[in-house]
C-alpha cells in the first residue's frame, strides 16, 4: 500500500504479518497490513486514508483469532510526555497513549513522583490501561487520570474528556463502548521520596513474581474478579488448575491466568475460556467474564 508506506516509511509497513509476534499470548493469525506509528501527526494521516484500522499498543491484553485481522493494524508507540508542576507538591504528567506503564512508572520514579507505582508491573501501554481501567493493589487508572484526548472515529472529531466523563468502573471505561483512538492522557501525581517509591515498586514486583506465571506467554489475568467473589478461587476450587485444551492451560500458579504452553492456537484458548465459564457456572452458579480483549475475524 504505497500511500501508507509514504506516510510511515517502507520499513514500518509489513504485509501478512503474524500477530503472534505482536501479542504476549504469542498466538494469532496474520494482519493483512501491519504498521508502526510513532507520532500523533502520522497517525492522523493514516486515519484520513479511510481504510479499516485496528489500533494496538503492546498487545498484552489481546487474543487475536487464528483467522487474523483484515485491514490495517497500527501499533502506536508514541512515547512523548510533558511534566507540569502545580501547587501543593502536585504534578500533572501528559503522556502519549503509546507509552508503556512501566516507562511511566520509571519516569515518575526519576522525578520523585508517587502515585503510579501500582501500574509499574501492568503490561502494555497507557492507552490499553485506560480502556480497561487497569489496576492493582487497591489502585486503578481512575485514581490518577485528569483528562484524556481522543479521536472519535465516527465523527472524525478530536475530543477531550475529564475524569468523570471516562465513566470508569471495574475494568471498564467509556472507551469500550466507543469507536475511538486514545491519543494522550494527563495524570496527576504527588511529590514523594525516591527511595520509598522504589521500595514500593520492588515490593509490588516481588508479589507479581511470586503469584503470577510471568515466565509463560499469557495476556495477563484472563478473567475479571466477580463483584462479590474471587474468580480465580472458584476456578481453583473447581479443580481446573493445570487443565489443558490443546496448548492452552489454566496456570498451575494462578488459576485466573490462561497460559500458552508453547503451541496453543487462539481456538484452544477460546475453547478453554468457554469450558471454564461452563464449569464455574455448573459448580457454583456464578457467571464469570473475560478481562482480555478478543479481536480478529471469526468463522
Amino acid at each position: 500500500m504505497k500511500e501508507l508506506e509514504h506516510i510511515l516509511g517502507k520499513e514500518n509497513v509489513k504485509y501478512n504479518e503474524s500477530m503472534s509476534r505482536h501479542t504476549t499470548f504469542k498466538v494469532g493469525g496474520d494482519a493483512e497490513i501491519f504498521a508502526i506509528v510513532d507520532t500523533e501527526e502520522k497517525l492522523m494521516q493514516v486515519i484520513k486514508l479511510g481504510k479499516k484500522v485496528t489500533i494496538i499498543g503492546n498487545g498484552s491484553n489481546l487474543l487475536v483469532t487464528d483467522k487474523g485481522i483484515n485491514g490495517i493494524v497500527l501499533k502506536y508507540i508514541n512515547k512523548d510526555y510533558e511534566i507540569k508542576e502545580l501547587k501543593n507538591e502536585e504534578y500533572e504528567l501528559e503522556f502519549a497513549s503509546g507509552i508503556t506503564n512501566a516507562r511511566i512508572a520509571n519516569i515518575a520514579l526519576q522525578n520523585e513522583l508517587t502515585g503510579y507505582e501500582f501500574a509499574a508491573g501492568i503490561p502494555g501501554t497507557l492507552g490499553g490501561a485506560l480502556v480497561m481501567n487497569a489496576g492493582a493493589y487497591g489502585m486503578e487508572l481512575k485514581d490518577v487520570v485528569v483528562k484524556t484526548k481522543y479521536l472519535d472515529l465516527d465523527t472524525n472529531e478530536i475530543k477531550i474528556i475529564d475524569n468523570k466523563e471516562h465513566e470508569f468502573e471495574y475494568r471498564k471505561s467509556i472507551f469500550q463502548e466507543k469507536n475511538t483512538i486514545i491519543l494522550k492522557s494527563t495524570l496527576k501525581l504527588k511529590k514523594g521520596k525516591k527511595d520509598e517509591i522504589q521500595e514500593l515498586m520492588n515490593s509490588y514486583a516481588k508479589k507479581r513474581i511470586d503469584s503470577q506465571p510471568l515466565n509463560m506467554p499469557s495476556a495477563g489475568s484472563t478473567f475479571k474478579r466477580g463483584t462479590d467473589f474471587i474468580t480465580a478461587k472458584l476456578i481453583d476450587e473447581a479443580g481446573l488448575k493445570g487443565f489443558c485444551i490443546g496448548g492452552a492451560e489454566i496456570s498451575e500458579k494462578h488459576a485466573g491466568f490462561i497460559v500458552n504452553k508453547g503451541n496453543a492456537s487462539a481456538k484452544d484458548i477460546l475453547n478453554l475460556i468457554d469450558y471454564v465459564k461452563k464449569e464455574v457456572l455448573k459448580k457454583f452458579g456464578r457467571q464469570i467474564e473475560t478481562e482480555i480483549k478478543i479481536i480478529g475475524e471469526r468463522d
